[in-house]
């Protein structure tokens, strides 16, 4: 097999070959038919801080991945050799992870515990499987799980990127008035066409619409603080993003609001099936820039300066392998 291997931080990802992994008990073997890139791979690769994660090093990156199965291992059950399937990228109940504990999805194969797989329906393609791996389960999760948003709700987006586009579709989905905030005109005509009522340029801008939750998905320190400003009373701002690690709030806002604000990483497997639900009856459609899994390397480098819009997934196909 091949794969893109992380050894620490400041360090480029190499692409290697390897032995094939084998099924062992309550595992299963992909051939990975796609992984999508995520801002956390920049950070693993940027910040000495995510090494505490990292527990398996060296290691193959990618936590957002689809395939088919091609090998099962003993005693698992339900799943069977050539079933489409999205791995969930939250720890499994042996304490791994893809890329914090076990080899990831920047691979041709991986092994992935049985637990943590999710069917892909008809009508969903690999590339979309991958995508609701991670960008559609942490911004399902975000939504649905820690907003509590429900139909008739006033629910505001910051940041219209590639979870806060499935984030905002989401919360139109729910049945909820929806307005978003972001500096990108593009990003913000793309918000209306998922379904916004509105779009302001920067959270503050918010304030006027009085929201029940405000999700952030950019998190860069000064989107949440006025994130905070701009919610109505008892209402949630929901962080998402991590842009910055850093905010100042405002003390007397969350007493005279009675505002609350609340953390929001990852999902489970059932968010990711609901994920999958809405993209196959054609309600959801991630905004996916599809490259090679020879570009692997040089998207994340994309990544991290930033500008790219939607969701990078990688394809691998035969001849990667």
């Amino acid at each position: 097999m091949r794969g893109w291997q992380f050894t620490t931080t400041h360090e480029p990802l190499t692409l290697i070959e390897k032995d094939d992994p084998v099924a062992k008990e309550g595992y299963v073997i992909l051939d990975v038919k796609a992984a999508g890139l995520c801002h956390s791979d920049v950070g693993a690769l940027e910040e000495e801080s995510w090494l505490g994660l990292i527990k398996k090093r060296p290691c193959i990156l990618g936590h957002e991945f689809a395939g088919v199965i091609c090998e099962i291992g003993p005693n698992v059950k339900g799943f069977k050799i050539g079933d489409k399937v999205g791995v969930c990228p939250m720890f499994a109940s042996d304490g791994t992870g893809p890329s914090y504990g076990r080899d990831g999805g920047y691979a041709t194969k991986s092994a992935v515990p049985a637990e943590m797989l999710v069917p892909v329906p008809d009508g969903v393609s690999f590339a979309q499987a991958a995508a609701a791996t991670d960008a559609g389960m942490t911004s399902y999760h975000a939504v649905v799980g820690i907003g509590k948003v429900k139909a008739g709700m006033k629910v505001g987006i910051v940041g219209v990127g590639g979870l806060g586009q499935i984030g905002a579709r989401i919360a139109v989905l729910q049945g909820c008035e929806v307005y978003a905030a972001s500096r990108n005109p593009v990003a913000r005509e793309k918000a209306l066409a998922l379904g916004c009522k509105e779009t302001v340029e920067t959270p503050d801008g918010l304030a006027k619409y009085n929201l029940d939750v405000i999700i952030d998905f950019a998190g860069s320190g000064i989107t949440t603080s006025q994130s905070l400003e701009a919610i109505g009373y008892r209402g949630r701002v929901v962080v998402v993003g991590m842009a910055k690690l850093e905010t100042v709030i405002n003390t007397m806002t969350i007493i005279l609001k009675q505002a609350e604000v609340a953390g929001s990483n990852g999902g489970s497997v059932q968010d990711i099936a609901e994920c999958y639900k809405l993209i196959a009856a054609g309600q959801l459609d991630p905004e996916i820039i599809e490259i090679g899994f020879e570009e692997i390397a040089e998207g994340l480098e994309k990544l991290k300066k930033g500008g790219v819009k939607g969701r990078m997934v990688a394809i691998i196909k035969d001849e990667d392998r």
